[in-house]
Formats: structure tokens, C-alpha cells, sequence
């Protein structure tokens, strides 16, 4: 189960794909997570890439969590196709982002 609400994950998909614009804004609200949010969020990133399967999920969090040794905005803000991994890992759950993402596309 992740820690972190899809309209969180929306919002970090949205601004990491107009990061050249938007890093700041980005920066500012991944470190305005909660540890556990942002332990889901590279557990998240780090299963849309394969490092993970969706079946590992918790194992991911823990090891996020365990392996931080850099701010998580820092190690995000630093992985290329960052909103494609996010993405890829809430299809890998079987969530789907499109209604959040509608949303705040709408300004909702």
C-alpha cells in the first residue's frame, strides 16, 4: 500500500514533466512530504523502472528508507524520466493517475 495519496503523485508527475519550469515548485513539495510519502514516491519511481516489482513494493518503502543518503528531492530531481517511472509504477499497482492528473490539468 503506498503512503502517499495519487493526487500527491499526480502533482509530482505533472511538475517533474515541466521541471525546466517548475523544479522549484517541485523541490519545495517533495521535501513538504511526510518520510513515508517520500519513501513511496522513490519506491514508486524505482518500480516503474524495474528495479522492483509491483509485488515488492513494501520492500521498496523499507529500502527507500533505509537507503536515504541524499534529500529524496535531490535523488528525484535527479532521475531522467522521472514522471515516465512514476507513471509506470502506478500502472505497475494498477492505479491509474488520469483522473488526478485531469484534475489539476483543470486547475481542480
Amino acid at each position: 500500500m503506498l503512503d502517499i495519496s495519487t493526487y500527491k503523485v499526480a502533482q509530482v508527475v505533472l511538475m517533474a514533466r515541466e521541471l525546466g519550469r517548475a523544479e522549484p515548485e517541485l523541490r519545495a513539495f517533495i521535501d513538504r512530504l511526510t518520510e513515508e510519502e517520500q519513501a513511496s514516491l522513490v519506491a514508486l519511481m524505482w518500480i516503474g523502472r524495474e528495479s522492483f516489482g509491483a509485488d515488492e513494493l513494501e520492500e521498496a518503502k523499507r529500502t527507500a528508507m533505509s537507503e536515504a543518503t541524499t534529500p529524496t528531492a535531490d535523488y528525484l530531481l535527479g532521475t531522467p524520466h522521472l514522471s515516465d517511472h512514476l507513471e509506470n509504477g502506478m500502472d505497475e499497482l494498477g492505479i491509474s493517475l488520469v483522473d488526478d492528473e485531469d484534475d489539476l490539468m483543470r486547475g481542480g
